[in-house]
């Protein structure tokens, strides 16, 4: 059996979306494994379902998966994909919530929901003060998958990245952001990447070191996020909940053998 995809990028940030809302298909992990490597498959750097969804409120279920073929619960780059393949302002049904999504122009903005402080939804494997971990002084969040953000020199994403992830204080894995400060309103992001390793962009990692700078009075609630692959503009809204704006770009259509 054939398996019709599609291929979308946000900022470099590269997915492959497959629409399983007519029709199933056998997506178990080594087919997912299999067409996320770049050298044995399409490539991607997360791996995207979509389905109907359980909630009447939302208009897709979404599901999110990394290249090694574990599941993610959240993806924000992803998220603006998603927007723009469904269309019309679509809310998401994900792990982390509902997520309404807007388009003006050619920017997409997805409310990613509110962040998660404590140390048992980042999750930690024992209790800290997620503002600043015994770990390279990290700060800590959950923005629906765990998220810690180095303040310094963003050269250490490839260096230190790998092991971080890893890291015992992390039962889950986590994703590892490398910020440096520019100005109130304007940050320098690398992140390395649960499961796929360094990529040129992250939504849920660029809304996770707001957070976290926010936090630390490092920067303003509203801040742009410049990464490898290109900027974002994130706020941490006054009920909590984060936005996320920024482009999604369709790359192609085709068929998995």
């Amino acid at each position: 059996m054939t398996i019709p995809f599609t291929k979308m990028h946000g900022l470099g940030n590269d997915f492959i979306i497959v629409d399983t809302r007519e029709r199933e298909y056998p997506l178990d992990t080594n087919t997912i494994r299999t067409m996320s490597d770049r050298h044995h498959g399409i490539g991607c750097d997360q791996f995207v379902t979509l389905s109907a969804p359980t909630n009447p409120k939302a208009d897709v279920l979404v599901r999110f998966f990394n290249a090694d073929g574990s599941e993610a619960g959240a993806c924000g780059n992803a998220s603006r994909c998603v927007a723009k393949f469904v269309g019309n302002n679509p809310v998401l049904q994900t792990q982390n919530g509902l997520l309404p999504t807007y388009q003006q122009d050619d920017l997409f903005t997805v409310n990613m929901g509110k962040p998660h402080l404590d140390w048992q939804s980042v999750p930690l494997s024992e209790a800290h003060d997620t503002l600043h971990l015994p770990l390279h002084d990290a700060a800590a969040c959950s923005m629906g998958n765990p998220h810690a953000t180095l303040f310094g020199d963003v050269s250490q994403a490839e260096e230190l990245g790998p092991s971080l992830e890893n890291a015992p204080l992390f039962p889950e894995r986590a994703n590892i952001g490398f910020a440096q400060i520019l100005s109130p309103n304007h940050m320098r992001l690398r992140v390395w990447e649960r499961g796929a390793g360094l990529t040129l962009a992250c939504g849920s990692g660029a809304c996770a070191a707001v957070v976290n700078a926010s936090r630390r009075n490092l920067t303003e609630k509203t801040c742009r996020v410049t990464m490898d692959g290109g900027d974002l503009s994130i706020t941490w809204q006054e009920d909590g909940t984060v936005l996320m704006t920024g482009p999604a770009t369709l790359v192609f259509h085709g068929e998995f053998a």
